[in-house]
């Protein structure tokens, strides 16, 4: 269709690509939103979040979206140093940074030539709200092979702390920052191999793990104190592949546990071995002493999908010694839509039904 009819071209139309990375959806907003104000993308984050909720809510929700859906929204960058800017929104919060999101935000804009792709490197710096994120993209015959960031400093703020847990007892985690505070606890605990057919019993005890946790352990990121409280959680195990370094699943919250309704505790897994998530694992490990500058980190998924970690600095955070972690791995574009709202639709917003939302 050429034209959309005209009633439906009342306000914006969202133009989006969709796109995954190794499994993970990430929609990638690329016109139809107006002006978004802010100096930073950080500003421009706070911003959406107090005044233009609506569009999470209308990408994400039903009928245009659901429990796993992630969108990110392209901005031009006020950064002398950055070629563009986005904002993840994710189905609570908005996170400073997403691995397998800007994955899928690079792709987009190099295939679909919205910034110019070099073969067989591209090189390019994106400004997320958390900082900027250097890029290098490898390319060949107008597809992007691979996708290499820079993250920002991750850090461990505590390792093999008690955490009581209701109806699970004393779990051992450690919590750390890799773009979003996760807590990690070992999944062999709770007789987990980390394979799809456990998903459902993944996702209840990793909300319930994370619930204690933000509870017990109050955390802020001490150079951006916007970035506070564990919101997502992550279980780690031995790899299935002895090629690998470890596996994991990061549980993604769709809703706002309730411990006197266990039909709340449901999330939706992350599909890929998560960007920020491997981030944050690596830095546990540094802090043991059990991963040095040079050192690689494969890292599996649910989906026996691996990253590739390597750290390449050590630094500091506030009070706590950090690494500057790369991140290496692949997204593909799957689809090109015009959203757009009926002005009779009685779900402008999206919804939820408890049935898979929780």
């Amino acid at each position: 269709m050429d034209e959309l009819p005209a009633r439906l071209q009342v306000g914006s139309v969202v133009r989006a690509v969709d796109a995954h990375a190794a499994g993970e959806p990430g929609r990638v907003i690329v016109g139809g939103v107006d002006v978004v104000p802010g100096a930073t993308m950080f500003e421009k984050m706070t911003w959406l979040s107090a005044n233009r909720d609506d569009l999470r809510l209308r990408m994400l929700r039903e009928p245009r979206g659901y429990p796993a859906a992630n969108c990110n929204l392209i901005l031009p960058s006020h950064h002398p140093d950055a070629d563009a800017g986005y904002v993840i929104m994710e189905q609570v919060e908005y996170p400073g940074m997403s691995g397998t999101n800007t994955m899928c935000v690079v792709t987009v804009l190099l295939e679909t030539g919205i910034l110019p792709m070099s073969e067989p490197i591209t090189e390019l710096t994106l400004e997320a709200p958390a900082g900027l994120i250097r890029v290098r993209a490898d390319c060949r015959d107008g597809k992007v092979t691979a996708v290499t960031f820079r993250n920002v400093p991750a850090f461990a703020t505590h390792l093999d702390v008690p955490v009581e847990v209701p109806t699970l007892g004393t779990v051992t985690v450690d919590v750390a920052y890799g773009g979003m505070f996760y807590v990690i606890a070992a999944a062999e605990r709770f007789g987990l191999r980390l394979t799809p057919d456990e998903g459902a019993d993944i996702v209840r005890v990793t909300e319930m793990i994370k619930a204690a946790a933000n509870e017990q352990f109050p955390v802020a990121h001490p150079e951006q104190p916007g970035f506070a409280g564990i919101t997502i959680g992550q279980l780690s195990g031995p790899p299935h592949d002895p090629a690998d370094s470890m596996r994991n699943v990061v549980t993604v919250s769709t809703g706002t546990l309730d411990w006197q309704r266990p039909s709340t505790w449901t999330g939706a897994i992350d599909r890929s071995p998560c960007g920020t998530g491997t981030s944050a694992r690596m830095a546990t490990l540094a802090a043991r002493g059990e991963l040095r500058v040079g050192d690689e980190f494969r890292h599996e998924g649910i989906l026996d999908t691996v990253f590739t970690g390597r750290v390449v600095e050590a630094t500091r955070v506030g009070p706590y010694p950090a690494i500057v972690p790369t991140i290496t791995g692949q997204a593909w574009i799957t689809g090109f839509a015009d959203y757009v709202v009926d002005p009779t639709d009685p779900f402008p917003d999206g919804f939820t039904i408890g049935d898979i939302w929780g």
